[in-house]
């Protein structure tokens, strides 16, 4: 009796598409990952410096947007806030009033005065505060930085958790004291009696006091921001280059492929 003709099985199986955009989407983060989040995390820590030009500039409603925007990620209290525009880079919460048409204890409130953005004469303001402005840029300069050294082929080694809890603690320890200070309605991050005591009294009492530019406050913002940045960097980036990056052992596995 004669056999059936049975066809013989296809050894060639069609791959689904989706598998295919997926490997695409895997090898671009394999390769660009890092290029990709640089700029994304760039262009997210510029756009609030945008919004003072834009309303200086008489674009009121886009400038606002922005200041709405930036509002979910940060106070954006207009005293620890930096100003374009203006004949200062900073001001006290008594010259915000007094340009404001206000009292003092009238903005006590940081939710009221949060909503102070500006005014033509004061300049308009950054749209978060300097503590924002600190952090995320020095995570995005690290950045690049990390970007650059592996361009001349040096791997950084991650950082071990206990120098990454060190880096970050002081701006923890820092935003708290302010909060506890602004939510119970204290002086103590206002007149820092504790640093005069600590120093001997070194400096101008205005250094010590309130939250101007270049003030005490000013300066453990800007420098905790920065630590925290170097120690987010030096901790997550070596983490997610060995998640995202290039792996050896599967190029290894891919030319055993091709060869067999």
């Amino acid at each position: 009796m004669n056999e059936p003709n049975v066809a013989p099985h296809s050894s060639v199986v069609s791959t689904p598409k989706s598998s295919n955009l997926g490997a695409a989407i895997n090898r671009f983060m394999e390769r660009h990952w890092l290029a990709a989040f640089n700029t994304g995390w760039g262009l997210f820590v510029t756009l609030p410096w945008l919004a003072p030009v834009l309303m200086w500039s008489g674009l009121t409603g886009l400038g606002r947007a922005f200041y709405f925007v930036y509002g979910f990620f940060c106070h954006q209290l207009p005293e620890r806030s930096w100003f374009l525009f203006g004949p200062e880079f900073s001001y006290s919460q008594l010259q915000i009033a007094e340009s404001w048409g206000r009292t003092l204890p009238e903005i006590s409130n940081e939710l009221v005065r949060r909503q102070f953005i500006g005014t033509a004469e004061l300049g308009w303001k950054v749209a978060w505060s300097d503590r924002m402005v600190s952090m995320y840029t020095a995570i995005f300069l690290f950045g690049l930085l990390y970007a650059l050294l592996r361009e001349i082929n040096f791997r950084v080694p991650p950082m071990p958790w206990w120098l990454f809890l060190l880096f970050i603690s002081p701006l923890g320890l820092d935003g708290i004291t302010h909060m506890v200070n602004d939510v119970f309605r204290l002086d103590f991050r206002q007149t820092n009696d504790w640093a005069v005591a600590l120093t001997g009294g070194i400096f101008s009492t205005s250094f010590y006091q309130d939250d101007a530019f270049l003030s005490l406050n000013s300066w453990l913002r800007l420098v905790t921001g920065v630590l925290f940045g170097f120690g987010v960097v030096g901790f997550l980036w070596p983490l997610m280059e060995q998640e995202f990056g290039p792996k050896p052992r599967r190029q290894v596995l891919a030319q055993d492929d091709v060869r067999g």
